[in-house]
């Protein structure tokens, strides 16, 4: 009995130590520590989140917000400019779609808010799943990624350390409408729902990041972390010149 308590108190203290040292993450599977392994979290950078749901719950930004970071966040989702001005007042953040062309489209609301999306078809798969459930549709302006970048970044910026997207289905059609070659972020965050390598390899998203010279670096439970080309051959550099 005295060696098993003495063992618990070693694991207790143990543990104890790991919390000490253990950082926070907002993100829903931990992609906000992912991105600061990668990008300088001291460095108040730019990003630019494009499904950004809420000020801090399941947000890839807002671990970078506290350290001094600001970005533009747009969501479709009505309230979320009320919700910004509360906790993230440095943000730019406007309430209006992002999709491949300007117009309208219906926007699918669940009791659920992060599973909202424009896609008809996954609104109806996810309809009655589990316990969720659609409870109001509304037609929404949207426009295209570009033009967005076009009238809100700040006078004369057009670098951007990371760009996060997580629309539910319609993540493809937001990276096409950008300008690539104009607005070039770092890294790209992408929701990517495919359980295996080899299939998130051959996905119509992945093959268009690495056709854009990406990489892809890090795979979360439901997200991508793909990286530029240019930056992933510096970052390769400098750790061959550390070692």
């Amino acid at each position: 009995m005295v060696n098993i308590i003495s063992r618990l108190k070693r694991f207790l203290i143990e543990a104890s130590r790991g919390y000490f040292y253990a950082r926070s993450s907002y993100s829903q599977e931990g992609e906000d520590l992912v991105l600061s392994r990668f990008l300088d979290v001291n460095k108040k950078g730019f990003y630019v989140e494009v499904g950004c749901h809420h000020p801090f719950r399941f947000s890839n930004t807002y671990y970078f917000y506290k350290n001094g970071w600001s970005g533009i966040c747009v969501d479709p989702l009505p309230g979320t400019v009320e919700a910004f001005k509360k906790w993230r007042r440095l943000d730019i953040v406007r309430e209006i779609g992002i999709s491949d062309e300007e117009g309208f489209l219906t926007y699918y609301m669940f009791n659920e808010p992060a599973l909202n999306t424009f896609d008809e078809k996954l609104a109806h798969e996810r309809d009655g799943l589990r316990n969720y459930k659609i409870i109001d549709k509304k037609n929404i302006a949207v426009i295209t990624l570009k033009d967005l970048l076009n009238k809100y970044m700040p006078t004369g910026k057009h670098d951007i350390d990371f760009l996060s997207i997580d629309v539910e289905g319609y993540d493809l059609a937001v990276l096409k409408s950008n300008d690539w070659k104009l607005f070039r972020p770092i890294v790209v965050v992408i929701e990517c729902l495919k359980s295996d390598l080899h299939s998130m390899i051959d996905d119509p998203i992945s093959r268009y990041m690495m056709g854009l010279d990406y990489v892809p670096y890090a795979k979360t439970g439901n997200s991508v972390i793909y990286v530029s080309a240019e930056k992933m051959a510096l970052h390769h550099l400098s750790m061959v010149k550390n070692n």
